[in-house]
């Protein structure tokens, strides 16, 4: 069984249904390996990135670069302090979106270039690259239904803006397929659920 830590994130439109397979594949790593895993999501999940999240979800409108700059301090603190180390004691990281959705979100949804949005992630993180990402395909039309009861900055934005995430989703693993498993979002909570563990496997007992 592997030691090394392992890092996964999930991305996806919303309503794709990300917390609830983070939550279902912790604890089945937990019960069946015995391993610490971490569940955290972006932005947001440290006292600095809460600070950050109120400003790009619920603020005012700061245009989007300034948006795309934001969400990089966000990512570059969260990385620092809380999954890196996390990684290197050996454990098992589970995020809820990550440099995926800057290049969907600040990429293709506010038209800036995605690439360069990559690249500022990548310095941002000192390269942290996930070990697999799980994207939850779903059509925005029917992800935007089953969001909250009070969206959000990005949620409130057109149909035709979650469409372009949902393409760059898609483009994103059609480009590195191997590091990607591409699911729907539509099927049944544990059939999605066993495609994941059944992908996730090999990671924990030491091999890609």
């Amino acid at each position: 069984m592997s030691a090394a830590g392992i890092f996964i994130t999930f991305e996806g439109g919303d309503g794709a249904g990300k917390t609830t397979q983070t939550e279902l594949l912790a604890e089945w790593i937990s019960t069946r390996f015995g391993r610490e895993v971490i569940r955290t999501f972006e932005p947001g999940d440290t006292e600095v990135g809460k600070q950050i999240r109120s400003l790009v979800l619920h603020g005012e409108d700061l245009g989007a670069r300034s948006e795309a700059l934001l969400f990089a301090a966000d990512r570059a603190h969260h990385v620092s302090t809380l999954i890196r180390p996390a990684i290197d004691r050996g454990a098992v990281v589970l995020c809820d979106r990550y440099i995926d959705s800057s290049v969907a979100y600040q990429g293709a949804g506010r038209e800036l270039e995605a690439q360069e949005i990559r690249d500022l992630s990548l310095w941002a993180t000192e390269n942290l690259t996930p070990d697999l990402t799980v994207v939850l395909d779903i059509d925005p039309a029917r992800g935007l239904v089953r969001r909250g009861d009070e969206p959000d900055r990005m949620e409130r934005e057109s149909l035709a803006f979650h469409e372009a995430v949902r393409e760059s989703f898609l483009a994103q693993a059609r480009a590195d397929a191997h590091r990607y498993l591409v699911l729907n979002a539509l099927e049944p909570i544990t059939d999605l659920h066993e495609a994941i563990t059944k992908r996730i496997e090999p990671l924990l007992v030491g091999g890609l």
